[in-house]
């Protein structure tokens, strides 16, 4: 069984589709037309829902680099619900725009509009109308997660922060409109805090929209679900002897949530040809655009040891053999597999900053929000952001492969083998990587960079946010102590071949020379032996190329400007 609250009532949900998206669930099951269909394939924004997790409830935790848990307040954020499965909403608020008002009278002039609503009538930031229930829960987002973060950190409301313009149209940019001009809906997120403000001098009735109801209820319901509810041939038995049965079940469709890896493994060496199922914002379209109706789905977003994180002592790690990184860093970070872009970003800004500034240049908000590093790596799309800027980081993969036909072992590990690959040997081919049936991304290593190592990364597309690449360099240099010779290169590629790939005929150019410009613009000239990229609808094969090796040269422009900088 699934259970979360919608517009503040509960749902339970045991006999569905698993393949029922939030969106079909809200228009088709409960009449909640409010939420609108556009692209259906988590572009557009018109979807947008709002979701806040439960304090109570399983949600995704973010651990500090001693592995302490940090507890904060259960944030909004926003979600593509043409996308995303309602399963994914279990311990969870999902709210839609109907919501947003105080409407106690289900009267529409004598309702108190949200702030993002009354500010959108204010700015007449809707004309034909289609997209504004998805800007505004943007908005309304927005705007929720600072009043909570401004009630957290003063104690005045007179000096509460206002979102400033960056922070509004980062906002709303997985939000798509094609009648504004978007001039009055970003007026319209500046004029928020003003109208929050002044309801709250005037001592107005504002409506709260956190959500603190019986989830310790919800959460002791989860630990008594019966397995008699379920057919007896869908069950799994551990060792044990404690069944693990789906979530939810329809007309021989089945869900798993797991709630820890032995679970997951278990249930994977059951159905090792199952649909592993993490954010989803691409394995979505397979249901959406292709229509794909999966039969066993295994949701990995209960599975909490998927989204931690910790610094590795490479000492004691057997990972970075055969790493050709002369001078190995002495700790690594290892990120979970399910960690969304959203849960990394923090910890990125920490140790590798460089990487988390790309971040703002990666899918949209919502995409963000359920993304996760695992499943970008394991789609193997050849335009994926993260895999060229892991390889040149020179991260490792952590796989394991369940085997299935071995529940008589009384040891749960023999029914599992894992292993650490570097991330260069895991694509094969298009769309074809080294996972097999039954196997799964347990984490992503990462040396830390050292001073005299630094990264750069340039991505090409056609729209600036919420657009996928043309093509993307990533630049990891190393330097001599006295920052005049280049020692080590590691250059990946994305959009220019089949794979996400390493440039190592431009690598071996750029070692032993002297880190001038002369020496970027030489490696560059033999780029065609590395790659021969392809012609689509995003670029053509000349450009990508001519592309690429203007970035390469950029790339040197960086470095020997930086090092200036540091010398004057």
């Amino acid at each position: 069984m699934i259970s979360f609250y919608l517009n503040g009532k509960r749902h339970e949900l045991t006999q569905i589709n698993p393949n029922t998206t939030v969106l079909e669930y809200l228009r088709l099951h409960e009449g909640q037309t409010d939420t609108k269909e556009g692209c259906g394939s988590g572009d557009c924004g018109a979807c947008t829902v709002m979701v806040q997790r439960l304090p109570n409830a399983s949600q995704p935790a973010l651990n500090d680099e001693n592995g302490d848990e940090k507890n904060v307040t259960p944030p909004f954020y926003t979600v593509n619900s043409c996308i995303t499965l309602v399963s994914l909403m279990d311990g969870h608020h999902l709210m839609t725009a109907s919501y947003l008002a105080d409407n106690p009278e289900h009267h529409p002039q004598r309702a108190l509009l949200h702030p993002a609503q009354q500010a959108m009538v204010e700015c007449h930031g809707s004309q034909c109308g289609f997209c504004t229930p998805g800007f505004v829960m943007s908005l309304a987002c927005v705007y929720e997660n600072n009043r909570m973060q401004t009630n957290q950190e003063i104690a005045s409301q007179s000096d509460a922060k206002q979102l400033s313009y960056d922070e509004v149209v980062a906002s709303i940019s997985g939000n798509l409109c094609r009648c504004t001009g978007y001039r009055p809906i970003i007026e319209a997120g500046l004029l928020m805090s003003d109208i929050g403000q002044q309801r709250e001098a005037e001592q107005s009735a504002v409506k709260d929209l956190t959500i603190s109801l019986a989830t310790d209820a919800m959460a002791s319901t989860k630990e008594s679900i019966v397995s008699e509810h379920v057919p007896a041939e869908t069950k799994l038995n551990n060792a044990e002897s404690k069944a693990i049965a789906p979530a939810i079940s329809d007309a021989g469709r089945q869900l798993y949530m797991p709630k820890s890896l032995d679970e997951l493994n278990q249930v994977l060496a059951a159905y090792p040809q199952a649909t592993i199922w993490a954010g989803g914002t691409d394995l979505g379209l397979s249901v959406t655009q292709h229509l794909v109706d999966h039969e066993v789905i295994i949701q990995l977003s209960a599975v909490e040891a998927l989204k931690s994180w910790s610094l590795l002592d490479t000492k004691s790690d057997s990972s970075n053999e055969g790493s050709d990184n002369e001078q190995a860093p002495s700790q690594k970070l290892v990120l979970g597999a399910g960690m969304s872009y959203q849960q990394m970003l923090p910890v990125l800004e920490q140790y590798l900053p460089s990487f988390a500034q790309v971040f703002e240049r990666i899918a949209s908000p919502q995409i963000r929000n359920m993304g996760t590093i695992g499943g970008n790596i394991a789609n193997a799309s050849p335009i994926g952001d993260l895999p060229p800027i892991l390889l040149a980081l020179d991260a490792s993969i952590h796989l394991r492969h369940c085997a299935p036909n071995r529940e008589e072992s009384d040891n749960s590990n023999d029914i599992y083998t894992d292993e650490i690959i570097p991330l260069s040997e895991f694509f094969l081919d298009y769309k074809k990587t080294k996972l097999q049936a039954g196997s799964y991304v347990v984490a992503i290593h990462i040396p830390l960079m050292h001073d005299n190592q630094h990264l750069f990364i340039h991505k090409i597309s056609k729209r600036y946010e919420d657009d996928i690449s043309a093509c993307l360099l990533a630049a990891r240099i190393d330097v001599s102590a006295d920052g005049m010779t280049i020692e080590n290169a590691k250059l990946g590629l994305g959009g220019m071949a089949a794979i996400p790939l390493l440039a190592t005929t431009c690598q071996q150019a750029l070692i032993g020379q002297a880190a001038e410009i002369a020496s970027f613009e030489q490696a560059a000239q033999v780029l065609s032996a590395d790659v021969t990229p392809m012609t689509d609808v995003r670029a053509s094969r000349e450009y990508r190329s001519h592309v690429v090796q203007r970035l390469l040269v950029k790339c040197g422009k960086q470095l020997v400007a930086g090092r200036q900088t540091e010398t004057a």
